[in-house]
């Protein structure tokens, strides 16, 4: 008899917020689970508790996706192990708020490397290793930040607006192949997605329209399994995005810079 290799599907970001969400939200349909991010603390606990809970083979891999070499670094470990992946979600990213001019350079470029650079990497080089499955999904999360340009949050909301450019298209590439591709783009949800980008006085405002990241995670892989192009969670998710493209883009600019304003 042949063996049956054990599937893998590949998180990035999955120590915290949506990304460990998306974790348990896999667990809990059985499927087996390779889990990426800087902590190796959390991404240990998080492994033990998946594996006691749902048991389900896990494995992880600590490293900074935001240094350039990480993507083949990943692959590599991958390769070595000779984990067969069919579902890859590419969740890691953060926002940085602040005017453009007086940001550190810097620390944005850095941004953009983890936002898009990261991501299209993995997505060529595991393509090949998903194009071998019968069946494989890709994941890239986005932010409904893609749609409109936004003041003070403008090197992110065009790293988001990349992603889904990118995500569409690549969609219609693979369209008569065995992967299916998808993009996940929630508005706010309750992470440390604020306080990272500098937006704490934001805080207050946003959990009045705050989303749980286990409400966005199981939105997400319902979406991805049933081959959605594009993953919106929330009824004001959906209206903004649809207002979006019908109102004028100063109109909407405007709003959006009332909102964060620093």
């Amino acid at each position: 008899m042949l063996e049956t290799k054990i599937k893998y599907a590949m998180i990035t970001g999955a120590s915290k917020g949506i990304g460990k969400s998306m974790a348990i939200a896999l667990a809990k349909r059985k499927i087996n689970l390779l889990l990426i991010s800087r902590s190796v603390d959390e991404l240990n606990a998080l492994k033990t508790a998946i594996k006691s809970q749902y048991g389900v083979e896990v494995d992880i891999f600590a490293i900074d996706l935001s240094q350039a070499q990480a993507p083949k670094a990943v692959y590599n470990w991958i390769t070595e192990k000779n984990y067969v992946v069919n579902i890859l979600i590419n969740n890691a990213g953060y926002g940085l708020w602040g005017k453009f001019g007086e940001l550190d350079l810097a620390a944005q470029l850095e941004m953009c490397q983890l936002n898009m650079t990261t991501v299209t990497s993995l997505c060529h080089l595991l393509l090949p290793v998903l194009s071998a499955e019968k069946k494989a999904y890709i994941l890239n999360v986005c932010s409904t930040a893609a749609y409109q340009a936004v003041p003070t949050l403008a090197i992110y909301s065009a790293t988001k607006a990349f992603i889904l450019s990118f995500t569409r298209a690549l969609r219609f590439e693979l369209k008569d192949g065995p992967i299916s591709v998808s993009c996940l783009s929630p508005g706010p949800v309750d992470t440390g997605f604020a306080h990272r980008a500098g937006l704490d006085a934001f805080n207050k405002m946003a959990e009045k329209f705050n989303m749980e990241p286990d409400e966005v995670a199981e939105i997400a892989i319902k979406g991805l399994l049933a081959g959605k192009s594009e993953i919106i969670p929330g009824f004001t998710n959906i209206i903004s995005v649809y207002a979006n493209r019908i109102l004028p883009k100063g109109f909407i600019e405007k709003m959006a810079a009332g909102i964060y304003k620093t």
